[in-house]
């Protein structure tokens, strides 16, 4: 459709006497064609309207593809007769601001991208469902694990932790396992990764750790000079190195990995009685790793394998299952081991407080949109229900507030009511309004208490009552012991093992940017953990040990 534009004045005669003359006909014809229905009138037919597409409720309906059209429409729901074409002055005229569906479509597709997560940018999703096969009801009051046979709906996400959105997922790197778990009494998200312990024991350093771990800000490159610098001064991160630098450091897949809550919990029983609690998924296939030269030829032929591989494995019915097992410490027996059980930096021995089963998850359904319930999807730590609580574990109590915070600055404050994140279970409170609040709201009181709305306190749900006493400081905690754990997890490898772990631990302490007293530092780490781990790294680096 062309539009003439006339530069030059009309030396037609006046059509203002006819107009009068006509007004009171075009009035009864827009009066025919234009009037719109009393508000409490039915509307009669539409002839574009879609006669299979159902009605909507514009009040309480969410935004659904279950409404779409047959035929294309702007975002408000004006039909779109040309798709393909800009509206132009003209064949090959300017382009007109008043088309307003290209305006809508350039500035939608301008603001797809949302900010990708600081760590676990890169992630799968998938649902299925929670299972519990073993009565834990002695330990916690928690609905959803009540009593063997229970089933609750979970969506699980699975990522790497340091490297971007588009990244290969065969680096090494730690994986996210978090799971959300959908319960009668909220959500529970369960927030953990693959390795069972972490670099750090304190939040105050957490900032500090991923800055080393993420690019240079000044080449944009990941070095190991930056992260050789910064776990020098945090011998505690020896732990966890035995893990990155070991080979379930780069999974075969995300269903052949492990999942750890990684931080200390606090089960409650129904008459009030806390232990602590650590989580752990085994998965029922086994735990299977890619080695270097594999990782290599893996990721060359598909940056997305483990995607792909969850994706298919679940699509072809072969639905991945992990077994939920617990370990618990009675609260008051917190302080009879040699290392601290709220420090994240450690594992709790199997052999001293055994694995308890819980329940099995399977997942067995893909997401159907991967932005609506991969890059929308938030979890945090804070997120808990009745019968589980947090710990003092320090690195737990700032995640408390960092992921909700997060999630607030990529998502907006109101992050929790989009589907995949808000409760399945009735709920209710006064929060209200806040960028893009879409929920539908008609009450009159929007505050408490009030004698006109009927919304009470629920019931009163236990949570630990131990008793706090102390000054204020800021230290680090009295049972380090950093190095313990570290010498007896490498022992436990085989030669083969062993030898690929010390390769890796060279590999990293020969960036050229990496000081003598930076190798020197390391070694007199990795000695301490084994001294035959750091005479076997000082050879290779052709320097002395220093216990």
């Amino acid at each position: 459709m062309g539009r003439r534009i006339e530069s030059e004045q009309s030396t037609k005669p006046s059509l203002v006497p006819y107009f009068f003359f006509l007004l009171p006909l075009l009035v009864l014809i827009a009066n025919h064609h234009c009037s719109f229905p009393p508000s409490n009138t039915t509307p009669g037919p539409n002839p574009r309207r879609d006669p299979g597409r159902p009605a909507m409720d514009p009040y309480r309906h969410r935004p659904s593809s279950g409404n779409n059209s047959s035929f294309w429409t702007t975002n408000s729901g004006a039909p779109v007769w040309n798709n393909n074409s800009a509206l132009t002055v003209g064949q090959r005229g300017p382009i007109l601001l008043e088309d307003y569906h290209l305006i809508e479509k350039l500035a939608q597709f301008d603001r797809e991208r949302i900010p990708e997560r600081v760590v676990h940018a890169r992630g799968a999703s998938a649902k299925g469902f929670f299972e519990v096969t073993h009565d834990v009801s002695h330990l916690t009051c928690a609905d959803f694990l009540r009593a063997p046979g229970v089933q609750t709906p979970v969506i699980v996400r699975f990522s790497t932790v340091v490297h971007e959105r588009g990244s290969p997922e065969t680096l090494r790197d730690p994986r996210g396992f978090a799971v959300k778990f959908y319960t009668r009494e909220g959500n529970f998200d369960l927030v953990g990764n693959n390795m069972p312990v972490f670099f750090i024991r304190d939040g105050m350093k957490f900032p500090d750790m991923v800055h080393a771990f993420k690019p240079n800000p000044k080449t944009n490159l990941q070095e190991n000079w930056r992260i050789v610098d910064f776990f020098s001064h945090h011998p505690e991160s020896m732990h966890m190195f035995t893990f990155l630098f070991d080979d379930v450091g780069i999974p075969l897949n995300y269903r052949h990995m492990e999942g750890f809550g990684v931080n200390t919990y606090t089960l409650i029983s129904r008459d009030g009685k806390p232990h602590l609690v650590k989580f752990h998924w085994k998965p029922t296939c086994g735990v299977k790793c890619l080695l270097d030269d594999e990782a290599v030829t893996v990721g060359g032929t598909c940056h997305s394998h483990a995607t792909k591989d969850l994706y298919d494995s679940i699509a072809a019915g072969n639905f991945p299952e992990w077994k939920l097992y617990i370990q618990t410490i009675d609260a008051d027996h917190e302080d009879k081991f040699d290392f601290d059980p709220l420090d994240v930096t450690k594992t709790w021995p199997e052999d001293i407080i055994p694995l308890q089963p819980v329940g099995r998850m399977v997942l067995n359904k893909n997401i159907d949109n991967f932005f609506a319930e991969n890059e929308q999807i938030a979890f945090c730590p804070a997120i808990i229900v009745p019968g589980i609580h947090y710990s003092d574990d320090k690195l737990l109590q700032t995640r408390i507030f960092s992921y909700a915070d997060t999630q607030r600055h990529r998502l907006g404050p109101n992050y929790l009511m989009l589907p995949v994140n808000a409760p399945k279970c009735a709920h209710h409170n006064n929060h209200h309004d806040g960028f893009m609040n879409f929920m539908h709201r008609d009450e009159e009181v929007n505050y408490f208490p009030s004698r006109f709305d009927p919304a009470r306190h629920a019931e009163k749900v236990p949570i630990p009552p131990r008793v706090l006493t102390g000054c204020r400081e800021k230290c680090i905690i009295h049972k380090e012991n950093n190095f313990k754990q570290a010498g007896e997890r490498y022992r436990s490898f085989d030669p083969a093992r062993q030898d690929r772990f010390i390769q890796r631990v060279v590999d990293a302490l020969s960036d050229p940017r990496v000081t003598h007293e930076h190798r020197s530092i390391w070694i007199s780490y990795w000695s301490q953990c084994d001294a035959s781990l750091g005479q076997k790294l000082a050879s290779r680096l052709n320097l002395k040990p220093n216990m």
